[in-house]
């Protein structure tokens, strides 16, 4: 496949912004199957399919977190607990108020924000810790007010991922279920005997989970967003380091065999000393070996015109976008399309994955277009409301009167014009 492209004319920028995928159509029977035995046999149908996929056996696949002893180091203690508080900090922030407006004299309209009532969180797992996730996602349910949080993560032989449980204690979570992959999704999306049905389903995972979150929409319930595998798409030029870029490159690849990385940059040379520069990292990098099946399908692209630079980054729609250019903020300013931004060469993507404040649960795979990433907001439902005076009614009533004669909905006007006779008598 090809890797190096120079100048690429757009006919070519579908290619090229295609992302690594198997064949969905088999995903789809797949997942629709795991649907199928979950909304069938419940509980049972979990355990079986646990057994299946993650080829372990748990009789009681609710993690119990009370007697959780772990030998956490005391500085990953201290970093997890600094994360928690920047997390917070940044959503609290970003909670609206729901302040009342008035849009003429006597007619006052405002928002009213309430908790979407049980949401199910999904960590994945595998051959990494994902505790930084859990942070990620129970966080911004717990400040929006949610009443029943559940969360998914899967199973190990021990039960869960150690670093998954103690911080998932730390934040004060009760329900957590040793349950991975697509049959997860359909316990929160159906409920179990012992799962709580979910509204809403939120989380990353990879392309059997993001299948099963779009396949969970036909049961009724929502989900946050589609987030596959990850990517990455850095955009550099000649005042860039190579060695900061490779890493960069770097940290998104050793996530998984599927994940997309991408760069972008005016100068050519700095693209062969980038491929160098990651050369020279892969040789002690532990996770290598996936790493190196990533990079099989990244993609480095020369070009040489600013605004078609800009424009392909707004086509490709990256969850992660880094602009270590000399004109970062600039430029940062003109993107309309990405999950997160990372500005300037010193602001690495890793910061937002664990710690900066911002969220990393994002859109994937081009869902930037129309999705945004987690936020406080994302476990709300925003409900209007609307007041009116006397003199509101004698103001309003006319125009809507008219209105709704013009759309022939006459019981609509009526609605209006007997409340107005009312007043008048």
């Amino acid at each position: 496949m090809k890797q190096v492209y120079n100048n690429p004319p757009r006919s070519e920028w579908d290619e090229i912004c295609r992302r690594p995928q198997e064949d969905p159509e088999a995903m789809r029977e797949s997942v629709a199957e795991i649907f199928a035995q979950v909304s069938r046999d419940g509980d049972a149908a979990v355990r079986r399919l646990t057994e299946q996929y993650d080829n372990v056996s748990l009789g009681n696949y609710r993690v119990d977190l009370s007697p959780l002893s772990l030998d956490v180091d005391k500085k990953l203690q201290e970093a997890i607990r600094q994360a928690i508080v920047n997390i917070t900090k940044f959503h609290q922030a970003h909670i609206p108020s729901g302040r009342e407006i008035e849009t003429m004299p006597g007619v006052r309209c405002r928002t009213k924000y309430m908790p979407i009532q049980s949401v199910g969180l999904y960590v994945p797992g595998g051959s990494a810790s994902l505790f930084s996730t859990v942070m990620m996602l129970v966080i911004p349910a717990q400040l929006a007010g949610c009443r029943q949080i559940t969360l998914c993560t899967p199973p190990s032989a021990d039960g869960v991922d150690p670093l998954v449980a103690w911080t998932a204690r730390e934040l004060g979570l009760e329900e957590i279920y040793a349950i991975g992959g697509a049959q997860a999704i359909a316990a929160m999306a159906l409920g179990t005997e012992t799962v709580a049905r979910a509204d809403k389903i939120y989380g990353p995972g990879n392309q059997y989970v993001t299948q099963a979150k779009l396949y969970a929409q036909r049961y009724g319930t929502a989900i946050d967003m589609p987030a596959g595998p990850s990517e990455v798409l850095v955009v550099a030029d000649a005042s860039s380091r190579p060695d900061w870029v490779a890493a960069d490159l770097l940290s998104q690849a050793e996530h998984g065999a599927d994940s997309q990385v991408m760069l972008i940059s005016s100068d050519m040379s700095l693209i062969a000393s980038v491929q160098s520069q990651i050369e020279v990292q892969l040789a002690d990098l532990p996770r290598a070996e996936i790493a190196r099946a990533a990079l099989s399908h990244a993609r480095y692209i020369y070009m040489s015109d600013h605004e078609e630079r800009l424009a392909l980054v707004n086509t490709y729609a990256p969850e992660h976008l880094i602009i270590a250019t000399s004109d970062a903020e600039v430029m940062a300013e003109r993107v309309t399309q990405a999950g997160s931004i990372f500005v300037g060469s010193l602001c690495c993507e890793s910061l937002g994955d664990y710690a900066s404040g911002t969220n990393h649960s994002l859109p994937t795979a081009g869902w930037a277009r129309s999705y945004a990433g987690v936020n406080v907001n994302s476990f709300r439902r925003a409900m209007t409301m609307q007041t009116i005076t006397e003199e509101g009614m004698r103001e309003l009533g006319p125009v809507v009167e008219t209105l709704a004669r013009a759309e022939g909905l006459e019981a609509h006007a009526r609605a209006v014009s007997i409340r107005l006779s009312n007043l008048e008598s």
